[in-house]
């Protein structure tokens, strides 16, 4: 019969962070979410409503375009681009602050 095999490594309850990190990983978790909503609202507002409203945004022009038309052609791309690099630029220095007081 074969022998039941041991974990390669041993296993080592886990540690339970401190009150302090727990409140700080709590800050940065609400930090986060927060972003990440008013990013979504921006994705949202931005692809939903200038196809929704596309009549009435008609008379709006935007580098000699059609607001709708201009959307829909490139504008919510750059929207898009813009959002991502803002989301990136943000949680890098959220993260840094948030590791900045970890380590002290």
């Amino acid at each position: 019969m074969d022998k039941p095999s041991l974990p390669a490594a041993p296993l080592r309850p886990a540690r339970t962070p401190s009150p302090e990190l727990q409140a700080r990983l709590a800050v940065h978790w609400h930090k986060t979410r927060r972003l990440t909503a008013i990013l979504l609202l921006i994705w949202l507002l931005t692809g939903f409503l200038t196809v929704f409203y596309a009549r009435e945004l008609l008379h709006l022009n935007l580098f000699g375009w059609p607001l709708p038309f201009y959307m829909a052609a490139q504008g919510a791309s750059l929207v898009y681009l813009a959002i991502i690099a803002f989301y990136a630029w943000r949680m890098r220095r959220l993260d840094r602050d948030f590791h900045a007081t970890e380590q002290t």
